[in-house]
Order: structure tokens, then sequence, then C-alpha cells
């Protein structure tokens, strides 16, 4: 039972990364600030206050970044692999009595592996975001991103088991966006290729 509530707070903990990267590592060191959580051995310097000083400045940034157009994009580009490393910490952080390649493994599959696709969700949606309003409409998308990584931070620590299921059915929304997405390009690279025969 320990294992499977720190794999579903881990799951939607780095689903809240894929959203904005640094959010939850805020949230999380706050609650452990306030001591309402604990990080595994190894990772009790999330919860320290140089930690805090950090984290919140980060978020300030990342949050205020995505309100430039087309510098939201250019953050979408590193929000990736950033966040993939930020949700396998997080799932490392609270995975506990795991042999450490196990841990790692899970937490890289987990973590990593859910937060990258998130993150690569919302980035095709921005895209489309940026190629029909000129960028216009990316506050309000930026505006939900912010708001769902702050609720999903909160709701995975409060109720892991519903938001590892929650967290399951955007990975399948998430991962249909990002194949459409293939298949358009390639569709368009192939119609490209047909009309330089003829």
């Amino acid at each position: 039972m320990e294992y499977a509530i720190g794999i579903l707070l881990g799951l939607g903990l780095s689903a809240s990364c894929g959203f904005r990267v640094f959010v939850p590592l805020l949230i999380t060191n706050v609650a452990s600030l306030l001591g309402l959580t604990h990080y595994s051995a190894g990772f009790e310097w999330m919860g320290s206050w140089p930690a805090f000083a950090l984290f919140t400045t980060a978020t300030i940034v990342e949050v205020g970044g995505y309100y430039v157009p087309w510098i939201d994009n250019v953050l979408d580009s590193i929000a990736v692999p950033l966040s993939a490393i930020a949700g396998t910490l997080l799932t490392a952080s609270f995975i506990t009595g795991m042999s450490p390649m196990v841990h790692w493994v899970l937490a890289i599959i987990v973590g990593g592996g859910t937060a990258g696709v998130i993150s690569a969700g919302t980035g095709v949606l921005r895209l489309g975001s940026s190629a029909t309003t000129g960028g216009l409409g990316n506050h309000i998308l930026a505006t939900i991103e912010n708001f769902a990584s702050f609720v999903m931070s909160i709701l995975s620590m409060l109720i892991p088991f519903v938001m590892g299921i929650f967290t399951l059915g955007m990975l399948v929304f998430f991962g249909i966006k990002i194949i459409n997405r293939k298949k358009i390009k390639a569709d368009r690279i192939n119609t490209q290729a047909r009309e330089s025969k003829t």
C-alpha cells in the first residue's frame, strides 16, 4: 500500500510538472516546511529553506514567462526535458522501501515519462494556439496551465489515488494529441514530396 501511494503521488505530481516545472517542487517544499509531508531519505534537501528560495524564484520566472508571446514557445522547448527531470525527482522523493535500481527505474518511467508526455502535449496545444490566434490565445492557455499545476499538485498530495487515476486519463488524452500531431506532420511531408515529384 505504501508503494502504491508513493507511485500514485509521484504520478500526480509529475503530471503537474508537465504543466509547470517548478510549481509542484514549490508546493511539496512548502508542505514539507509546514510538516504536512516528508520526503524519503536522501531528498530532505528539497524541504529546506534554501530550496524554498530557489523554487519560489524559478516558479515566478516560469509562470511569468508564459505570458510573453513566443517566449512561451521557447520555454516549451526546454520545458519537456526539465519537466521530465523534475517529475523523476519528485517521484523518487516519495517512493520508499525499494531497492535503488527499482526505485530509480520506477521514478524515471512513472515520473519522467508522465511529465514528459504532459509537457509535450501542452506544447502541441500552444503551437496550435499560436498558429490560430497569433499568440494572443496563449495567455488563456497559460492561465489554465498555471491553475492546473497548482491545483493538481495540492490535490495529488491530498487524494493521491484519485489524482493518479485522473492522471492516467490525461496521459491518454495528451498521447493521442501528440500522435495526431505527428501524423499531420508526416502527411504534410508526404504531400510536399509528391508535389515536388510532379
